[in-house]
């Protein structure tokens, strides 16, 4: 079985920074693809950042240059830098994973909340 655990939300204000982390565990010996995606209240989950096992990244151009995804493939875990933080990126954070093993199953995490004050 599969579990993402993620850690790093909280409160910040406009201009600020946070760093999410999601550590995949489990009997897992290769990740192809792991991402960020986020859900504000009332509007639908967005894909955020991903990147790929061999470290290709894409965007979402909202993110484009203030947030950094990477990923530490030791440790199965994912991670995204979010710079210069505006309060439009208040949501609920998830990471997913795809790939695992090879097979075609996705994993979610259970979310954490990103609030950013004005």
């Amino acid at each position: 079985q599969v579990q993402l655990v993620e850690s790093g939300g909280g409160l910040a204000q406009a201009g600020g920074s946070l760093r999410l982390s999601c550590a995949a565990s489990g009997s897992i010996f290769s990740i192809n693809v792991m991402a960020w995606y986020r859900q504000a209240p009332g509007k639908q989950r967005e894909l955020v950042a991903d990147i790929t096992s061999g470290g290709s990244t894409n965007y979402a151009d909202s993110v484009k240059g203030r947030f950094t995804i990477s990923r530490d493939n030791a440790k199965n875990t994912v991670y995204l830098q979010m710079n210069s933080l505006k309060p439009e990126d208040t949501a609920v954070y998830y990471c997913k994973i795809g790939g695992v093993n090879n097979y075609s199953i996705q994993y979610w995490g259970q979310g954490t909340q990103v609030t950013v004050s004005s």
